[in-house]
């Protein structure tokens, strides 16, 4: 449920180049490889056997990502099997769910959503059921990095042209329908949408939302991971009323008591809109709009999240007294993730870098990852979800930032540091942020793409990508199913 990789940029903006594996890196990728192997299901990849037995949105983008190196028509796959459900008005749903897997392996279930039935108004899809709510819009961005690491499979197939009308569609949902502080930026109505889930960002908002009966849901992610790592029940009842409110409200945006303008959120959807323009001039049009877009939002971000005196951003809550919502004074990552963006002021780039390397982050310091909240805030809790372990996901997206923006020997630190403890916790979920000891499930699917793909020498973007296979398992190394589709034999 709590669930991009080069950015795409303008022709004008420095394109981001790695350096080549270190020697250890073989089998570190073959361990990776066959993560991916054992948690692919044949049309998609479970973030984690146990505690999530379903595709989830975001993470099913950052896999595409890692397993572009290995299979592209995997990595197509993929992301073509999320886009099949996706609802008539646009949103991408946070949990496709596998029919196979029994009801009581994960709550909320699909009999919770009632995705058919309550989401109809919004064209929630008759065959395949979902949740209602979204998670961060990584997607066009996963979709072009595929394309580019075989381009020639990409076009036979025609997979740019297939999904390209689907990402619009998901990007006019989340610009016009969650505009809901009518700034621009989308809003979350779910903490489960910003994929980082009882963050002390959102502990403010969720005051006024009173909390399902314990009775009423049974938690099905205590049968797979320690309590003192879990949100509260106090939390989970908050996020279940949330769910059932929407659901009730067949789905409908604006309605609910949380409402949240978050920096991570929409950076990635900037980062997004950019990719966008780059598959838009892949099919023959010019993108200039896209871009052009992309630029507003930075500008609006800027200007409603922006906190100077903090040197980073801050999540804004929207349903606060005041005609303009009030920022939630809370250094979280979430506020770190925009250095993503490659047309940030200097001013902001140089804040956020000393932001993440200073007190209260401490990164390359006290800290080898980027924490989830601060070192020194009174909510953090060095093991308890979002509320202070690491994650790979949001340090790998760092790590691009950092690049981007020419900071390569910090960027170099925290590559070998994701790379080394990715390996050392067997690819967990999540870690200690001092100790990089191993959190929640191992064998975690984004953990495992990500170490991919920074242990893949990038090329530049015109150049024709170069693949080996490195000892990976069968499936990577001579992929059939490619083999079946060239020589016409696959659908």
């Amino acid at each position: 449920m709590d669930r991009s990789a080069q950015l795409t940029v303008p022709a004008t903006t420095r394109d981001i180049a790695y350096d080549p594996p270190p020697p250890a890196a073989a089998s570190l990728r073959v361990r990776a490889a066959r993560v991916l192997e054992a948690n692919w299901t044949g049309t998609s990849t479970v973030p984690s056997r146990g505690l999530y037995p379903h595709q989830w949105s975001w993470d099913s983008a950052f896999i595409a990502i890692g397993l572009r190196h290995l299979s592209p028509l995997r990595a197509q796959t993929e992301l073509e099997t999320l886009l099949g459900a996706q609802w008539g008005d646009g949103r991408i749903p946070h949990i496709v769910f596998n029919p196979s897997v029994p009801l009581d392996a994960y709550f909320p279930s699909p009999d919770f959503w009632r995705s058919s039935t309550a989401g109809r108004s919004a064209g929630a899809p008759r065959t395949v059921q979902t949740s209602g709510i979204v998670q961060p819009p990584v997607h066009a961005l996963a979709a072009w990095l595929v394309h580019r690491a075989d381009p020639g499979l990409s076009r036979a197939r025609g997979f740019l042209s297939r999904v390209h009308p689907r990402l619009a569609a998901w990007h006019r949902y989340l610009l016009h329908r969650r505009d809901l502080g009518g700034s621009g930026l989308a809003s979350v109505v779910h903490p489960w949408e910003q994929g980082m889930d009882n963050s002390p960002c959102w502990d403010a908002p969720l005051r006024r939302v009173p909390p399902a009966p314990a009775r009423s849901f049974r938690r099905a992610d205590l049968d797979h991971g320690a309590p003192e790592d879990r949100p509260t029940d106090l939390d989970y009842g908050r996020y279940v009323r949330l769910a059932a409110d929407y659901r009730d409200g067949g789905y409908a945006d604006g309605a609910g008591d949380f409402a949240v303008e978050d920096p991570a959120f929409n950076a990635l959807l900037i980062a997004s809109e950019h990719a966008l323009a780059r598959i838009a001039r892949e099919l023959g049009a010019t993108g200039t709009a896209r871009h052009a877009r992309a630029e507003r939002l930075t500008a609006a971000l800027i200007e409603r999240l922006w906190d100077p005196a903090r040197g980073m951003f801050l999540c804004r809550d929207v349903r606060a007294d005041g005609p303009a919502g009030e920022p939630i004074p809370e250094r979280s990552v979430c506020g770190l993730v925009p250095l993503l963006l490659p047309t940030l002021p200097r001013d902001i780039t140089a804040a956020l870098v000393r932001t993440a390397h200073g007190p209260h982050f401490g990164l390359g310091e006290s800290t080898r990852l980027a924490p989830s909240y601060d070192l020194l805030g009174e909510a953090f809790d060095p093991h308890r979800y979002w509320r202070g372990p690491a994650w790979f996901n949001t340090s790998w997206l760092l790590e691009r930032g950092l690049r981007t923006h020419g900071e390569r020997e910090r960027a170099d630190a925290l590559r070998r540091a994701v790379l080394e403890l990715a390996d050392a916790s067997d690819f967990a979920e999540y870690v200690d942020p001092y100790t990089g000891g191993a959190c929640g499930a191992t064998g975690f699917g984004w953990t495992a793409a990500l170490a991919l793909d920074l242990l893949h020498d990038e090329h530049d973007e015109h150049d024709e990508p170069v693949r080996d296979t490195g000892g990976v398992p069968e499936f990577a190394v001579e992929d059939l199913a490619v083999k079946e589709y060239k020589g016409g034999n696959r659908g």
